[in-house]
């Protein structure tokens, strides 16, 4: 079985994390994904800032991942945040409607490297512009 194609950086501040996920995040990738988000709580971490930038793909199955990681992180007392979604995560999140539990306003500031920068700010996903039935009857034009 070949290694999932996902690099995953980890920048601790105090109590808050900057994961940035580089690659692609489908069924192979996403056990590290939940992983990753799961080990900062567990090191006591309650600020979550997932950058999304250095991502080509996200299936539904990244999507799982960050709101099983989205819930244990609100029921810890905390919150997790993803910024600059890829474009096919970005749909998915059109598509469900949950874009509201994952997508929010910057929760402040961190470089660990730098000093203090302004977190990156969240995207809105793209808004759909065919509408639902026509894209799952196939009728696209």
């Amino acid at each position: 079985m070949p290694l999932p194609q996902l690099t995953i950086y980890r920048h601790d501040l105090r109590n808050r994390a900057l994961i940035t996920l580089a690659g692609e995040i489908d069924l192979e990738s996403a056990p590290l994904v939940r992983a990753a988000l799961a080990r900062c709580l567990r090191d006591g971490i309650r600020i979550v800032d997932v950058d999304l930038t250095p991502v080509t793909f996200c299936d539904c199955s990244g999507l799982n991942a960050f709101l099983y990681a989205s819930q244990l992180t609100t029921e810890a007392g905390g919150i997790l945040r993803l910024h600059h979604p890829p474009p096919t995560l970005g749909l998915i999140l059109d598509l469900t409607g949950s874009g509201f539990l994952l997508l929010g306003p910057p929760v402040g500031r961190l470089s660990p490297l730098l000093g203090d920068v302004p977190a990156p700010t969240a995207q809105a996903p793209p808004r759909r512009t065919v509408p639902l039935a026509s894209v799952l009857s196939g009728d696209v034009r």
